[in-house]
């Protein structure tokens, strides 16, 4: 699968977070939006011109207003259009750590 992937997992209970509103930008453009699926998992797209992106993560809802962030926004950079670019999201209420998957 190419493109854009996420997979957002809630450590504070130790499962995928499911129902995380997302939306995928380039710049001040919006491109794609949409919810997590039952097992933490959103794709954008299956190809995605190289440039800079950012994904934001409506954390504030999924918590139902309970969290430290109400959003957190994660700004990445597409540099082969060929390659996936899978960003996944680990979230707790109160922090948050991503990274370059695979």
């Amino acid at each position: 699968m190419m493109g854009i992937t996420t997979h957002v997992l809630d450590t504070s209970i130790g499962r995928p977070a499911a129902g995380v509103a997302v939306t995928l930008m380039r710049g001040d453009e919006w491109l794609a939006s949409g919810v997590t699926d039952a097992d933490g998992r959103w794709q954008a797209f299956d190809r995605a011109p190289a440039g800079d992106y950012h994904l934001v993560f409506s954390t504030g809802d999924y918590y139902a207003g309970a969290s430290f962030h109400p959003r957190v926004t994660v700004e990445f950079r597409v540099g082969d259009a060929l390659e996936n670019h899978h960003v996944p999201l680990l979230l707790s209420p109160y922090g948050y750590t991503t990274y370059r998957g695979s």
